[in-house]
């Protein structure tokens, strides 16, 4: 993970349209250098925030809504539930992203702990359902084997976008 800088920020900031207040670092750049995927911080104003890896890249977005729009969300559960080996992947993912979360958790948030270990990525209490994939998506992209991720990042013809679009903010 690379340390977020003011500038990031600031460019974080305008690709989601919002303050952001717990992001760590980055966690995966494009090639024009601003962040894809941060890494957030699991407590946000006193109270568990279960998504670690967060997808900021305005373009992902948008090709990874388009997808979502076409069904993948329901296609890949159907997956999840009918391929034992591909759920087996998919649970691994999971706890991975909790093992991940619960290291970031500083002393005094300790208390918050069983919380942020009783929820798989995103939050997902059922494993075998997929919540949104643009999640699943940041945490392949954060180096997390995600094979919801992969097979999202996998149907996007053009991972980046070709104008380097956040230069504008």
């Amino acid at each position: 993970m690379e340390r977020v800088s003011d500038k990031d920020v600031k460019v974080i900031h305008s690709q989601l349209g919002r303050s952001v207040d717990n992001v760590l670092g980055v966690e995966k750049r494009c090639f024009c250098g601003f962040p894809q995927v941060v890494l957030s911080y699991p407590i946000r104003d006193g109270k568990p925030f279960p998504t670690i890896h967060y997808l900021t890249c305005p373009h992902l977005r948008k090709e990874v809504s388009k997808l979502e729009e076409k069904g993948y969300i329901a296609k890949y559960e159907e997956l999840v539930k009918s391929d034992p080996e591909l759920f087996e992947k998919l649970r691994i993912a999971h706890e991975k992203v909790i093992s991940k979360r619960l290291a970031l958790l500083k002393p005094e948030d300790s208390t918050w702990s069983s919380v942020l270990s009783s929820v798989g990525t995103g939050g997902i209490r059922n494993w075998k359902t997929i919540k949104c994939l643009h999640l699943h998506l940041a945490d392949y992209l954060a180096g997390i084997d995600n094979p919801i991720g992969e097979m999202v990042y996998n149907l996007i013809d053009q991972k980046e976008c070709d104008n380097c679009y956040c230069k504008s903010f």
